[in-house]
């Protein structure tokens, strides 16, 4: 009988520390679901697809030695804001591949080539992903763009095409002045050289091809997001960085408009 009274009163302590242990643990637990709970949730800043992101060529692309699946090295010229916040400052990287190629050709057709934009690296190494097209390119920029499928293309030769022409058919028609006079006859002479040059010229033109498709480096061109891409707070803490200052005309036309100012690189 003493034995179970011990064992009793032994259960009974065992029991008493426990409650206060399970109250303190349950009290801890609840504090800390109630401390998330009454977090504020992290701001978001998100830029929306459309988009117009001006980008300056770090390497420059033609057709003559361009590639499918060939990289483009970019750099974003011009601070993207969201929330009244800069989420892409100046100096960001892009990246984008070069999906086709086609050379000019030496009777018809274009020098082409398609551009897409894959990735934005911040300057803190914060990245995102996407598939978007070219928008615009600067003024100084040779050839055409197609917009809706991201198309740069070379412009036609005809004037230069014209002049080789005309040059040989000159060239042809001295020389069959001169042959004619030593023949006495001129006038055929003139007729057979000029008919001989503009044939030398024709064949020239058939055996040169057209211009390339180029975008130099430096030159400006626009990208066009295809999706939002969004940033928190931590992913838009840049420390001391510094953004390049650089303007080139289209940035400059931006400048104008935004009133925000873009300082020219020295």
């Amino acid at each position: 009988m003493f034995i179970i009274k011990i064992c009793v009163r032994l259960i009974k302590e065992m029991y008493m520390r426990a409650i206060p242990a399970f109250v303190i643990a349950s009290l801890t637990a609840f504090a800390q679901d109630a401390a998330v709970a009454t977090k504020p949730a992290a701001k978001t800043f998100e830029v929306e697809p459309g988009t117009h992101i001006p980008l300056s060529l770090i390497n420059s692309v033609s057709t003559k030695h361009a590639a499918a699946g060939d990289r483009v090295y970019l750099e974003t010229v011009f601070p993207i804001l969201s929330g009244g916040r800069i989420v892409i400052p100046p100096g960001s990287y892009v990246m984008g591949t070069i999906t086709n190629v086609v050379r000019p050709g030496k009777v018809k057709g274009r020098g082409e080539f398609y551009l897409r934009f894959d990735s934005l690296t911040l300057p803190n190494g914060v990245t995102r992903d996407f598939r978007s097209r070219m928008g615009t390119m600067d003024a100084s920029s040779t050839g055409k763009l197609d917009r809706d499928e991201g198309k740069v293309e070379s412009e036609g030769d005809k004037l230069g095409d014209a002049r080789t022409v005309a040059e040989t058919t000159a060239t042809g028609a001295s020389v069959g002045t001169i042959v004619g006079v030593a023949a006495k006859s001129t006038g055929m002479g003139l007729g057979i050289g000029a008919g001989a040059g503009a044939a030398a010229g024709l064949i020239a033109i058939l055996a040169m091809r057209g211009p390339d498709a180029v975008l130099a480096k430096g030159s400006t061109v626009e990208m066009i997001l295809d999706r939002p891409l969004s940033f928190d707070e931590n992913d838009l803490n840049f420390g001391n960085y510094q953004a390049p200052k650089m303007a080139t005309p289209m940035v400059q036309q931006e400048q104008a408009k935004s009133g925000l100012p873009i300082p020219l690189r020295k």
